[in-house]
Protein backbone atom coordinates (compact mmCIF):
# COMPACT_ATOMS: atom_id res chain seq x y z
CA UNK A 1 0.00 0.00 0.00
CA UNK A 2 2.68 2.28 1.21
CA UNK A 3 4.93 1.29 -2.27
CA UNK A 4 1.68 1.86 -4.47
CA UNK A 5 1.11 5.41 -2.97
CA UNK A 6 4.48 6.57 -3.39
CA UNK A 7 5.16 5.48 -7.25
CA UNK A 8 1.43 7.49 -7.44
CA UNK A 9 2.66 10.77 -5.67
CA UNK A 10 6.03 10.08 -7.82
CA UNK A 11 3.73 10.74 -10.79
CA UNK A 12 1.95 13.18 -9.59
CA UNK A 13 5.53 15.28 -9.07
CA UNK A 14 6.44 13.96 -12.39
CA UNK A 15 3.89 15.83 -14.47
CA UNK A 16 3.67 19.10 -12.47
CA UNK A 17 7.82 19.06 -12.13
CA UNK A 18 7.01 18.91 -16.63
CA UNK A 19 4.47 21.43 -16.28
CA UNK A 20 6.46 24.43 -14.58
CA UNK A 21 9.43 23.48 -16.06
CA UNK A 22 7.45 24.63 -19.70
CA UNK A 23 6.36 27.81 -17.77
CA UNK A 24 10.08 28.45 -16.63
CA UNK A 25 11.45 27.96 -20.21
CA UNK A 26 8.49 29.52 -22.04
CA UNK A 27 9.20 32.18 -20.02
CA UNK A 28 12.45 32.44 -20.18
CA UNK A 29 13.19 32.32 -24.18
CA UNK A 30 12.13 36.17 -25.15
CA UNK A 31 12.89 39.20 -23.25
CA UNK A 32 9.59 40.27 -24.68
CA UNK A 33 5.90 38.99 -24.31
CA UNK A 34 4.31 37.74 -27.27
CA UNK A 35 2.58 40.46 -29.59
CA UNK A 36 -1.37 40.19 -29.00
CA UNK A 37 -3.22 41.21 -32.53
CA UNK A 38 0.27 42.47 -33.68
CA UNK A 39 0.43 45.16 -31.00
CA UNK A 40 2.98 45.38 -27.95
CA UNK A 41 1.63 45.43 -24.95
CA UNK A 42 1.57 48.50 -22.82
CA UNK A 43 2.62 48.45 -19.44
CA UNK A 44 -0.79 50.32 -18.21
CA UNK A 45 -3.42 48.04 -19.78
CA UNK A 46 -1.55 44.97 -20.13
CA UNK A 47 -3.70 43.09 -17.82
CA UNK A 48 -7.09 44.51 -19.41
CA UNK A 49 -5.77 43.43 -22.71
CA UNK A 50 -4.71 40.24 -22.16
CA UNK A 51 -8.23 39.45 -20.48
CA UNK A 52 -10.27 40.94 -24.04
CA UNK A 53 -7.72 39.04 -26.33
CA UNK A 54 -8.09 36.05 -24.42
CA UNK A 55 -12.03 35.84 -24.68
CA UNK A 56 -11.32 34.97 -28.40
CA UNK A 57 -10.38 31.56 -28.60
CA UNK A 58 -8.81 32.74 -32.39
CA UNK A 59 -6.34 34.60 -30.80
CA UNK A 60 -2.97 34.47 -31.57
CA UNK A 61 -1.77 34.08 -27.76
CA UNK A 62 0.16 31.12 -26.22
CA UNK A 63 -0.83 30.25 -22.79
CA UNK A 64 -0.92 27.10 -20.26
CA UNK A 65 -4.15 26.17 -18.28
CA UNK A 66 -4.12 24.03 -14.82
CA UNK A 67 -7.61 23.38 -13.43
CA UNK A 68 -8.23 21.82 -10.34
CA UNK A 69 -11.96 20.34 -9.95
CA UNK A 70 -13.67 19.43 -6.69
CA UNK A 71 -16.77 17.05 -7.62
CA UNK A 72 -19.60 16.00 -5.71
CA UNK A 73 -21.26 13.24 -6.62
CA UNK A 74 -24.81 11.74 -6.23
CA UNK A 75 -27.10 8.99 -7.84
CA UNK A 76 -29.05 5.76 -6.82
CA UNK A 77 -26.54 3.06 -6.20
CA UNK A 78 -25.83 2.93 -2.37
CA UNK A 79 -23.25 5.65 -0.90
CA UNK A 80 -23.23 7.81 -4.09
CA UNK A 81 -24.23 11.04 -2.35
CA UNK A 82 -20.99 10.65 0.30
CA UNK A 83 -19.00 10.52 -3.05
CA UNK A 84 -16.22 13.10 -4.24
CA UNK A 85 -13.46 13.82 -6.76
CA UNK A 86 -10.42 15.96 -6.87
CA UNK A 87 -8.79 16.16 -10.43
CA UNK A 88 -6.06 18.31 -12.40
CA UNK A 89 -6.11 18.98 -15.74
CA UNK A 90 -3.07 20.40 -17.87
CA UNK A 91 -3.73 21.79 -21.21
CA UNK A 92 -1.18 24.31 -23.37
CA UNK A 93 -2.66 26.58 -26.32
CA UNK A 94 0.23 27.21 -28.61
CA UNK A 95 -1.42 28.63 -31.69
CA UNK A 96 0.70 28.78 -34.95
CA UNK A 97 -0.55 31.58 -37.51
CA UNK A 98 -1.14 30.32 -40.87
CA UNK A 99 -2.67 33.75 -42.27
CA UNK A 100 -4.10 37.32 -40.49
CA UNK A 101 -7.07 35.63 -39.47
CA UNK A 102 -5.92 32.08 -39.40
CA UNK A 103 -4.21 29.83 -37.00
CA UNK A 104 -3.61 26.17 -36.33
CA UNK A 105 -3.96 25.10 -32.99
CA UNK A 106 -2.79 21.28 -31.37
CA UNK A 107 -4.02 21.22 -27.68
CA UNK A 108 -3.08 18.17 -25.78
CA UNK A 109 -5.43 17.38 -22.47
CA UNK A 110 -3.37 15.53 -19.39
CA UNK A 111 -5.63 14.98 -16.80
CA UNK A 112 -4.29 13.51 -13.03
CA UNK A 113 -6.44 11.95 -11.27
CA UNK A 114 -5.67 13.05 -7.68
CA UNK A 115 -8.69 11.08 -5.90
CA UNK A 116 -11.65 9.43 -7.60
CA UNK A 117 -14.39 7.38 -5.93
CA UNK A 118 -15.03 4.01 -8.37
CA UNK A 119 -18.26 2.00 -7.82
CA UNK A 120 -17.50 -1.72 -6.89
CA UNK A 121 -19.38 -4.64 -8.86
CA UNK A 122 -20.91 -6.75 -6.72
CA UNK A 123 -24.68 -7.89 -5.78
CA UNK A 124 -25.99 -4.37 -4.81
CA UNK A 125 -29.25 -5.96 -2.67
CA UNK A 126 -26.68 -7.05 -0.43
CA UNK A 127 -24.98 -4.46 -0.16
CA UNK A 128 -27.86 -2.12 0.92
CA UNK A 129 -28.87 -4.28 3.59
CA UNK A 130 -25.67 -4.38 5.32
CA UNK A 131 -25.65 -0.50 4.91
CA UNK A 132 -22.01 -0.99 3.01
CA UNK A 133 -20.84 1.73 0.65
CA UNK A 134 -19.67 -0.04 -2.44
CA UNK A 135 -17.51 2.49 -3.68
CA UNK A 136 -13.01 2.26 -3.42
CA UNK A 137 -11.32 5.31 -3.82
CA UNK A 138 -8.16 5.72 -7.33
CA UNK A 139 -5.32 8.30 -7.00
CA UNK A 140 -2.71 9.00 -7.64
CA UNK A 141 -3.00 8.25 -11.32
CA UNK A 142 -2.64 9.45 -14.83
CA UNK A 143 -6.38 9.63 -17.02
CA UNK A 144 -7.06 9.33 -20.96
CA UNK A 145 -5.28 12.12 -22.70
CA UNK A 146 -7.31 13.77 -24.95
CA UNK A 147 -6.02 15.92 -28.08
CA UNK A 148 -7.52 18.25 -30.61
CA UNK A 149 -6.22 19.60 -33.77
CA UNK A 150 -8.05 22.12 -35.57
CA UNK A 151 -8.00 25.37 -37.70
CA UNK A 152 -9.57 28.64 -36.41
CA UNK A 153 -11.24 30.92 -38.37
CA UNK A 154 -11.78 34.89 -37.82
CA UNK A 155 -14.75 36.14 -39.98
CA UNK A 156 -15.49 40.01 -40.59
CA UNK A 157 -18.13 41.10 -37.53
CA UNK A 158 -16.11 38.92 -34.86
CA UNK A 159 -17.76 35.50 -35.74
CA UNK A 160 -14.85 32.75 -35.37
CA UNK A 161 -15.38 29.26 -36.76
CA UNK A 162 -13.49 26.04 -35.82
CA UNK A 163 -13.27 23.04 -37.67
CA UNK A 164 -11.24 20.11 -36.67
CA UNK A 165 -10.81 16.41 -35.46
CA UNK A 166 -10.29 15.36 -31.69
CA UNK A 167 -9.11 12.05 -30.32
CA UNK A 168 -8.62 9.92 -26.79
CA UNK A 169 -5.77 7.69 -26.35
CA UNK A 170 -5.94 4.68 -23.67
CA UNK A 171 -3.43 6.51 -21.01
CA UNK A 172 -4.86 5.90 -18.02
CA UNK A 173 -2.60 4.04 -15.26
CA UNK A 174 -5.45 2.35 -13.58
CA UNK A 175 -8.03 -0.08 -16.00
CA UNK A 176 -11.07 1.87 -13.86
CA UNK A 177 -10.17 5.31 -15.01
CA UNK A 178 -9.94 4.78 -18.56
CA UNK A 179 -11.41 3.10 -21.63
CA UNK A 180 -8.91 1.24 -22.59
CA UNK A 181 -9.50 2.41 -26.45
CA UNK A 182 -8.60 4.75 -28.89
CA UNK A 183 -11.69 7.38 -29.74
CA UNK A 184 -11.45 9.80 -32.75
CA UNK A 185 -14.27 12.04 -34.39
CA UNK A 186 -14.86 15.67 -35.65
CA UNK A 187 -14.98 18.78 -33.72
CA UNK A 188 -16.82 22.05 -34.47
CA UNK A 189 -17.19 25.66 -32.60
CA UNK A 190 -19.30 28.48 -33.48
CA UNK A 191 -18.61 31.86 -31.82
CA UNK A 192 -18.84 35.28 -32.08
CA UNK A 193 -16.35 38.42 -30.12
CA UNK A 194 -17.70 41.82 -29.39
CA UNK A 195 -15.89 44.54 -27.13
CA UNK A 196 -18.17 43.14 -24.58
CA UNK A 197 -17.31 39.88 -24.12
CA UNK A 198 -17.85 36.69 -26.33
CA UNK A 199 -19.92 33.77 -26.87
CA UNK A 200 -19.38 30.56 -28.46
CA UNK A 201 -20.73 26.67 -28.19
CA UNK A 202 -17.96 23.51 -29.11
CA UNK A 203 -19.48 20.38 -30.26
CA UNK A 204 -17.10 17.27 -30.76
CA UNK A 205 -18.35 13.50 -31.40
CA UNK A 206 -16.06 10.71 -30.68
CA UNK A 207 -16.34 7.32 -31.30
CA UNK A 208 -14.03 4.05 -30.28
CA UNK A 209 -11.88 3.11 -33.48
CA UNK A 210 -9.07 0.60 -31.76
CA UNK A 211 -8.71 -1.35 -28.06
CA UNK A 212 -10.90 -3.27 -26.27
CA UNK A 213 -13.55 -4.41 -28.29
CA UNK A 214 -16.15 -5.71 -25.87
CA UNK A 215 -18.10 -2.64 -26.00
CA UNK A 216 -18.71 -0.04 -28.30
CA UNK A 217 -18.41 3.91 -27.44
CA UNK A 218 -20.14 6.72 -29.10
CA UNK A 219 -19.85 10.09 -27.13
CA UNK A 220 -21.18 13.45 -28.09
CA UNK A 221 -19.58 16.27 -26.21
CA UNK A 222 -19.24 19.64 -25.79
CA UNK A 223 -18.80 23.19 -24.22
CA UNK A 224 -20.70 26.81 -24.09
CA UNK A 225 -18.73 30.03 -23.46
CA UNK A 226 -19.95 33.10 -22.18
CA UNK A 227 -17.81 36.13 -21.41
CA UNK A 228 -19.13 39.31 -20.07
CA UNK A 229 -16.07 41.77 -19.58
CA UNK A 230 -15.72 44.54 -16.63
CA UNK A 231 -13.16 46.75 -15.43
CA UNK A 232 -9.98 46.38 -14.21
CA UNK A 233 -9.04 43.26 -16.11
CA UNK A 234 -12.28 41.22 -14.16
CA UNK A 235 -14.32 39.23 -16.41
CA UNK A 236 -18.11 37.01 -15.95
CA UNK A 237 -17.47 33.86 -17.66
CA UNK A 238 -19.53 30.19 -18.46
CA UNK A 239 -17.56 27.40 -19.80
CA UNK A 240 -19.39 24.10 -18.49
CA UNK A 241 -18.80 21.08 -20.07
CA UNK A 242 -21.62 18.56 -21.11
CA UNK A 243 -21.88 14.78 -22.86
CA UNK A 244 -24.21 12.51 -23.75
CA UNK A 245 -23.26 8.62 -24.01
CA UNK A 246 -24.91 7.27 -27.18
CA UNK A 247 -24.31 3.74 -25.75
CA UNK A 248 -25.42 4.13 -21.80
CA UNK A 249 -28.31 2.57 -20.27
CA UNK A 250 -31.60 4.62 -20.15
CA UNK A 251 -31.32 7.31 -17.88
CA UNK A 252 -27.43 7.59 -17.76
CA UNK A 253 -26.90 8.96 -21.32
CA UNK A 254 -26.62 13.14 -20.69
CA UNK A 255 -24.25 14.90 -18.42
CA UNK A 256 -25.24 18.53 -18.01
CA UNK A 257 -24.37 21.46 -16.00
CA UNK A 258 -25.41 25.01 -16.02
CA UNK A 259 -22.56 27.50 -13.82
CA UNK A 260 -20.78 30.45 -13.75
CA UNK A 261 -17.89 32.11 -12.50
CA UNK A 262 -15.22 35.35 -12.75
CA UNK A 263 -12.16 35.58 -14.06
CA UNK A 264 -9.64 38.32 -13.15
CA UNK A 265 -5.79 38.67 -15.09
CA UNK A 266 -3.19 40.47 -13.26
CA UNK A 267 0.59 40.71 -14.22
CA UNK A 268 3.69 39.01 -12.09
CA UNK A 269 6.71 40.70 -13.77
CA UNK A 270 6.27 40.16 -17.68
CA UNK A 271 4.22 37.62 -17.10
CA UNK A 272 0.11 38.07 -17.34
CA UNK A 273 -1.59 35.47 -15.66
CA UNK A 274 -5.19 34.79 -15.96
CA UNK A 275 -7.35 33.07 -12.70
CA UNK A 276 -10.61 31.80 -12.87
CA UNK A 277 -13.07 30.13 -10.33
CA UNK A 278 -16.22 28.58 -11.47
CA UNK A 279 -19.24 26.70 -9.91
CA UNK A 280 -21.78 24.28 -11.55
CA UNK A 281 -24.97 23.03 -10.91
CA UNK A 282 -25.55 19.56 -12.60
CA UNK A 283 -29.33 19.64 -14.16
CA UNK A 284 -28.22 16.35 -15.82
CA UNK A 285 -26.51 13.66 -14.70
CA UNK A 286 -27.02 9.92 -14.98
CA UNK A 287 -29.06 8.37 -13.08
CA UNK A 288 -27.04 5.56 -10.93
CA UNK A 289 -23.87 7.75 -9.96
CA UNK A 290 -23.36 10.74 -11.72
CA UNK A 291 -21.77 14.11 -10.91
CA UNK A 292 -24.20 16.60 -8.80
CA UNK A 293 -22.02 19.67 -8.09
CA UNK A 294 -18.46 20.99 -9.33
CA UNK A 295 -16.38 23.45 -8.77
CA UNK A 296 -13.30 24.57 -11.36
CA UNK A 297 -10.72 26.66 -10.35
CA UNK A 298 -8.13 27.78 -13.00
CA UNK A 299 -4.89 29.03 -13.73
CA UNK A 300 -3.71 30.26 -17.12
CA UNK A 301 0.00 31.56 -17.12
CA UNK A 302 0.72 33.75 -20.91
CA UNK A 303 3.38 32.12 -22.47
CA UNK A 304 5.83 33.11 -25.41
CA UNK A 305 4.82 31.14 -28.72
CA UNK A 306 8.21 29.43 -29.28
CA UNK A 307 7.73 30.09 -33.19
Amino acid sequence: MITTKLASMGRLAMVLTIAMVAVDVSAATEDELLEIEEEDLSAAGEADEVAKALTNPNATLGFLTFSVDRIAYGGSLPGAEAQDAWKLNFQPSLPYSLSEDMNLFVRPLIPVVLDQPVPVVADQAVLRDAGIQDFTSRGVELGDIGMDVAVGKTLPGGTVLFGGVVATFPTATDDSLGLDQYLMGPEFYIGKVWDWGAVGVLLTHQWDIAGEDSFDTSITGGQYFFTYNLKNAWQIQMTPTFSYNHEARSGDELTFPVGVGVSKTVVWGKTPVKFNVQYWHYVESPDAFGADWQVRFNISPVVPLPW
